[in-house]
């Protein structure tokens, strides 16, 4: 059988010259690291491991880290935006602002405070003689549009409407389990000011409309003489 020599030494030699170029370029990539990332990050050039793994698990790892990380979201589903703590501070201030009514039966008007600051005033309708307003502190627990209203003596049912005598807007804040008393609207407005309801604070139905907008159940009521 003949040889064929000159094949034979040239697959040698291509053998031989694929491998300079490997050494070549496995030398290259390591010498291109700079030395602050090998020394932060662990990597040490003179170890029989390959560079190239070692930076495919470094990125897996910040990858990881990535991962464990999430965004805050709000009821929405939606990315909230993030603030900082000073921020949070601010808005926990300024947020929910205490409120609360204080009715003075002296001068028959409701004060509407937030955070002891008075920013509403109305005028009102108080309890006659036999019917007095009770005095004390109470919390707004009862709230409607429109009410209707049942007489406490005849027992006789007024519907809803322009002529209730409860007018646009109910807030109860006082019941002995039977009758209700709290600030209401009436169509006569000229008698805002008397001493003339069962013990309710009467008041004009635009004056009561926002008082209504202004507060929510739970809101303190102080009634003093």
């Amino acid at each position: 059988m003949v040889r064929n020599d000159p094949l034979a030494r040239i697959v040698m030699l291509l053998c031989f010259i694929t491998a300079i170029l490997s050494l070549t370029l496995h030398w290259r990539i390591s010498t291109s690291v700079p030395e602050t990332a090998t020394k932060s990050e662990g990597f040490n050039k003179n170890e029989p491991v390959d560079f190239l793994q070692k930076q495919v698990r470094h990125l897996v790892s910040l990858g990881n880290n990535l991962k464990s990380y999430s965004i805050p979201k709000s009821s929405s589903n939606r990315p909230a935006a993030l603030t900082s703590p000073q921020n949070q501070r601010g808005k926990g201030l300024n947020a929910s602002p205490q409120k609360k009514l204080v009715v003075d039966l002296s001068d028959r008007r409701v004060y509407m405070y937030r955070q002891n600051t008075v920013v509403a005033s109305y005028p009102i309708g108080v309890g006659k003689k036999g019917w007095e307003t009770p005095v004390g502190t109470f919390k707004v627990m009862h709230m409607q549009q429109f009410p209707a209203w049942q007489h406490p003596i005849t027992g006789k049912v007024f519907a809803p409407g322009p002529n209730s005598p409860l007018g646009e807007r109910w807030i109860g804040f006082w019941s002995d389990g039977h009758n209700e008393i709290g600030f209401h609207g009436t169509p006569d407005s000229e008698l805002v000011g008397s001493p003339v309801s069962h013990g309710c604070l009467r008041m004009r139905n635009p004056d009561v409309r926002l008082l209504y907008e202004q507060i929510s159940l739970g809101v303190p009521v102080q009634v003093r003489k």
